[in-house]
């Protein structure tokens, strides 16, 4: 892949969305065939623990055997003690799983080790500030950095680094564009599986409190306006843009059971999505 006789630039943009976030391993097959091979991954959330296994050497077909074998009891296990208190506890799920599930994703314990640039989004929540790991950030062990990066309130609890309470980075940049225009790049793939006004009512509403499925709406609006307002903002002398909508779908966070189908879906979105853009976009 050559652009003006020089080797073309890819940054791939992997956005939260739990469970649907293995639609971003089908991204990656797709831009290989399309000899698009990014040189360098920005993530946030879930999308960074599948970026960090891609950029650590990981092939697609280990990550995805890998990503398939887990179910939701070791991503998203209930915290008893947080039953027994009701509306006084402070997260819903028990950290521990996630973190075992990231180390099963994720071959490597530092950003040293990554075959490839990996930049890792979290959110400050005492602060605010979007906070940085990795390429374009401050160093931290990896899996400590990727379970802050997906620690969303209320369902688990925040992730310590250097003394900062941290939080997923969906909470500042569920697509964190901002980071990626950071990067000299000829071409910014991003992949977009989070919360979307195109989203279609849920067909089967998952079977939570109404408490959480208040949080969640609210959450989704935000993330979604925060998102429009990423792509809106993209400047026009930049790299060039691809937005990969990957999956538009309510209340899957958690949907494991689903990952076959939302691997397929981010394969699928990124072949039409640089189809579409064939004339900016050549091998």
């Amino acid at each position: 892949m050559q652009v003006n006789d020089r080797f073309m630039r890819v940054v791939a943009v992997f956005g939260g969305g739990g469970a649907k976030s293995l639609a971003h391993a089908g991204a990656w097959k797709a831009l290989l065939e399309a000899g698009l091979e990014p040189s360098h991954v920005i993530g946030t959330s879930m999308g960074a623990v599948i970026g960090a296994a891609l950029a650590a050497g990981s092939s697609y077909d280990t990550v995805v055997e890998t990503a398939l074998a887990l179910r939701r009891k070791d991503v998203a296990a209930v915290d008893a003690w947080s039953v027994a208190k009701g509306e006084f506890a402070a997260n819903l799920f028990k950290p521990e799983p996630l973190k075992r599930a990231i180390a099963r994703l994720v071959p490597a314990a530092r950003f040293a080790d990554m075959k490839l640039p990996l930049t890792i989004t979290a959110t400050d929540l005492d602060s605010g500030e979007l906070v940085l790991f990795g390429a374009l950030g401050q160093d931290a062990p990896l899996i400590d950095a990727l379970y802050a990066s997906c620690a969303l309130p209320l369902y688990f609890p925040p992730g310590e680094i250097a003394g900062r309470r941290l939080g997923d980075g969906g909470l500042r940049a569920v697509v964190p564009l901002g980071v990626a225009r950071r990067v000299t790049a000829d071409l910014v793939v991003a992949v977009d599986v989070g919360p979307g006004f195109d989203e279609p009512p849920a067909a089967r509403k998952a079977t939570v409190p109404p408490l959480v499925r208040a949080h969640g709406e609210a959450i989704r609006v935000m993330m979604a306006a925060q998102t429009e307002r990423a792509i809106a903002d993209w400047p026009k002398d930049a790299a060039r843009l691809v937005v990969v909508r990957a999956v538009a779908e309510r209340e899957a966070t958690f949907a494991v059971g689903q990952a076959e189908r939302y691997l397929r879906a981010g394969y699928d979105a990124t072949k039409r999505a640089l189809a579409d853009n064939s004339t900016e976009v050549r091998c």
